[in-house]
């Protein structure tokens, strides 16, 4: 009986009805009507209001929100329960009450000896997973002597340009009982398969390993720009990535889809919301056209978010993102799995808006995104540290930076209900209204032939500079406040630590590099690189035969230049 009645809930054929009398509805409305007449009006005359105020998205607020704002909600159509299709109010039924978000630190800078450090400092600190941060260099795919990669070393994180760091970078630490996430594009491939290749080193079997990459290739493009080869063949390698992850690496998520940037790039919430959601269905359908199984794979499909100072719009955008989700996995795809339906994401403060001014402020901006993304269901959380506006983070801001998710986590109590704005007038009507103009969105990509086109014609690379232009101009005309830039400036020195990365550490990676390719088995080294090439410029899956590479110590750049050699380099076209 109990099973019947889970099942129930869990489809989403459901009943409608309204949770509002229409009789009461007007009523209530009459009432409105005699309280703007006397009471607004008369506050008014005394007190005018501010003008323009919209979310950062440019929604229009109203100055009340009522039932009759969403009088057509149906609550097991559009929010239901936690666990439950559509999944509005979160993915799990008891959500934090039994387990906090995964708190996920991203680091990474300097060598990987340095990085490696700050990683068991972290976890002894409390964090709960491990987030990797790359350098430019590694994130080009280049080996860091190749003359391109001059001056970048560890700046933005750490460098590994072989195997042999991969095993200094992770030395000491539980891989079968840590999960581990990795923000690493167009080399992705190649990056994971040193993670795999060291685990196995050490004894840990790939299916026990638990962890994320990114391997968003098709973000770059629209927004963070680190593309190397043209869409179509780095398609491909997410593809293969999805697929052996799938077959594999059970408990690995080959994919995060991410808005971050997309978002960092100056998009507005729901242009974040639509643009990430519309490259995810791109993902579906090539992972589909490969002849993988919807309920197959789906359910390892993650996601990645970024959380801006708009409060209320941030929580509304989670919970839209998740029902938005659901219904296109269901009715587009017919997607049977619950847990194919299941919109699971990170999310990530957001760096675009600390500010290098009265750098101490950054503190508060963090916790109220902070606070936005847990209020909005997310599954795990970065914080950004005060002084990331100015360098790499130091130890004390990143402690700093976590111990705020800590404090939220054990000391706010808003852990201890699922949802707790849901069934707010206000949430549920952004909620609907970030739901509609997100799939309006998606609507207007698919019409324009789908993602790739909508890269290739520059659609995505225009919406994203015109939010980003309008957003900087509401600035500079003072129609929005940013505290200490445009207001409430003082004259000051900035007089916070920062970290520094020194050219010792270059010089002892530099070093190691060099003997990798001094000391391995050269001729094992070009065999592999040979089977790659022939691999690549096949159809078959791309992964055995880059971990092959990889446990020959094949570095990282003559991986990347196997790939450029077959499918070229990419050049972005110019758009007006």
């Amino acid at each position: 009986m109990l099973e019947q009645k889970s099942n129930e809930l869990e489809s989403p054929v459901i009943q409608q009805g309204t949770l509002f009398d229409k009789e009461e509805l007007e009523r209530l409305q009459t009432q409105r009507t005699v309280w703007e007449e006397t009471m607004v009006k008369k506050s008014l005359e005394r007190i005018p209001e501010r003008e323009n105020l919209i979310t950062t998205s440019g929604v229009p607020i109203q100055r009340l929100y009522m039932p009759s704002d969403v009088q057509g909600t149906d609550y097991q159509r559009d929010i239901s329960y936690p666990g439950v299709y559509p999944y509005t109010r979160g993915v799990q039924p008891t959500m934090y009450r039994a387990k906090p978000w995964t708190m996920r630190m991203f680091a990474g800078f300097g060598t990987a000896e340095d990085t490696n450090k700050r990683f068991k400092y972290l976890l002894q600190q409390g964090q709960t997973g491990l987030s990797v941060a790359f350098d430019m260099a590694t994130l080009y795919g280049y080996d860091t002597d190749h003359p391109s990669a001059a001056g970048e070393f560890g700046k933005c994180g750490v460098a590994v340009s072989s195997l042999a760091d991969m095993e200094i970078l992770f030395d000491g630490l539980p891989l079968d009982q840590i999960t581990t996430s990795m923000t690493i594009n167009s080399p992705a491939s190649a990056i994971w398969a040193m993670y795999i290749a060291n685990a196995e080193k050490r004894g840990f079997p790939m299916a026990k390993l638990g962890g994320t990459l990114q391997n968003d290739i098709l973000k770059e493009y629209s927004a963070q720009k680190e593309f190397l080869f043209p869409p179509e063949p780095s398609l491909r390698l997410v593809v293969d990535t999805i697929e052996f992850g799938t077959r594999y690496m059970p408990r690995w998520n080959t994919i995060s889809i991410s808005g971050y940037h997309i978002r960092e790039a100056g998009a507005t919430a729901i242009q974040e919301l639509a643009f990430t959601l519309a490259d995810g269905l791109a993902y579906v359908d090539a992972a589909l056209q490969r002849g993988l199984n919807i309920d197959d794979f789906a359910p390892r499909l993650s996601f990645f978010f970024d959380v801006h100072n708009d409060f209320f719009e941030e929580i509304a955008k989670f919970r839209a993102g998740r029902r938005l989700w659901a219904r296109l996995m269901k009715e587009r795809y017919g997607a049977k799995d619950p847990r194919s339906m299941m919109l699971r994401c990170h999310a990530q403060t957001a760096g675009v808006s600390l500010t290098a001014q009265q750098p101490e402020n950054n503190i508060m901006r963090t916790t109220i995104q902070a606070l936005a993304a847990v209020l909005g269901g997310t599954n795990s959380l970065h914080t950004n540290s005060l002084d990331e506006a100015l360098a790499l983070p130091t130890e004390n801001a990143v402690l700093l930076a976590l111990r705020t998710q800590q404090i939220i986590a054990s000391e706010s109590g808003v852990t201890n209900t699922v949802d707790p704005l849901g069934g707010s007038y206000f949430i549920e009507e952004l909620t609907d209204r970030t739901e509609r103009e997100a799939l309006a969105y998606i609507e207007r990509i698919d019409a324009l032939g789908g993602v790739l086109p909508c890269i290739q014609n520059g659609f995505f690379q225009r919406e994203i500079a015109e939010s980003a232009y309008r957003y900087q101009q509401e600035i500079d005309q003072h129609k929005r406040t940013i505290v200490g830039v445009n207001d409430y400036v003082i004259k000051e020195d900035i007089k916070v630590p920062t970290l520094y990365v020194d050219y010792e550490g270059e010089k002892a990676h530099v070093t190691r590099l060099q003997r990798v390719r001094r000391e391995r088995n050269n001729a094992a080294t070009t065999r592999a690189l040979e089977q790659l090439k022939r691999v690549a410029e096949g159809t078959e899956n791309t992964m055995p035969a880059i971990l092959e590479a990889v446990k020959s110590y094949a570095t990282l750049g003559e991986i990347m230049d196997v790939f450029r050699s077959v499918f070229g380099d990419y050049m972005e076209p110019a758009v007006f």
